[in-house]
């Protein structure tokens, strides 16, 4: 390509090395377009809302089909007590990372196919990773679209500091679908209110969390969080999803009101 077709920053990076940085740091200036920002990404726990069947599942996805026309939604599924035990078989056998996160990925994939046939009477689809280039579409036509949260490392899964577990599961891949288009929000649809300073389930003196700073989540080094570790991680580099909330869908009406705007349950950022 001649020169002169180039910008100053394309010629930079034709000469120079990528590990530059200096030239990285001006990669960052152009600003990052946000692809569909009236949209909603919407994690739905496997073990907290699916699992528990028909109770836990059915008033949510009411509450999905009421919202259809107003909001803008991209579901994704979380995998839950299943994975847990393929992982705690595979880890038995000696299996890597890599495979483990294979393994979730298909009970993430399974719990969004079971909800892809409860929503198809209302022209919901089911997408995976290769059909995304779609989602404008199906957005404008149905309203929302269902997909498996676990993102598609599989064998390429960077391997945890501790353990064999897969770090990135289906709360990370979700949130990267909200930062990488740009979505309007990050909800997470749990079995608890939000962030507690220990496991509600397990100490009854633990106390809400309605809003916190990921520095400050850091600082309180706690034993159990409400989402995956990765994703503050994440978020502390994030362009457009600097903020996540977190939110009890076993109670009707909450995820709602957090797709108007409401602070419902807990409200994590970064900044």
């Amino acid at each position: 390509m001649q020169n002169d077709l180039l910008t100053e920053l394309g010629r930079s990076l034709l000469g120079s090395s990528l590990d530059d940085e200096r030239l990285m740091t001006q990669t960052g200036e152009p600003p990052a377009v946000q692809i569909l920002p009236e949209a909603n990404v919407i994690k739905i726990g496997g073990q907290s809302i699916i699992d528990r069947g028909r109770v836990a599942l059915f008033p949510l996805i009411e509450e999905i089909v009421e919202n259809l026309g107003s909001h803008k939604m991209i579901i994704g599924t979380g995998a839950g007590t299943r994975a847990r035990h393929a992982y705690s078989v595979a880890l038995d056998l000696g299996l890597p990372t890599g495979v483990l996160s294979v393994l979730g990925t298909f009970v993430s994939m399974q719990n969004a196919r079971m909800l892809n046939y409860l929503l198809a009477k209302h022209g919901i689809p089911f997408i995976e990773p290769a059909q995304f280039a779609q989602l404008p579409h199906y957005l404008a036509e149905r309203g929302a679209v269902i997909f498996f949260g676990m993102p598609p490392y599989v064998y390429w899964h960077a391997n945890p500091s501790v353990g064999r577990i897969p770090p990135n599961r289906t709360d990370t891949g979700c949130y990267l679908v909200s930062e990488v288009l740009g979505a309007r929000s990050m909800i997470f649809v749990k079995d608890e209110r939000g962030l507690y300073t220990a496991d509600p389930k397990k100490d009854r003196n633990a106390k809400f969390i309605p809003a916190i700073t990921v520095a400050e989540l850091e600082q309180l080094d706690l034993q159990d969080v409400v989402v995956e570790r990765s994703v503050l991680e994440l978020m502390q580099n994030a362009t457009h999803q600097r903020t996540i909330q977190v939110i009890n869908g076993l109670e009707r009406g909450n995820l709602t009101r957090a797709l108007n705007g409401e602070h419902v349950g807990t409200i994590i950022s970064a900044d």
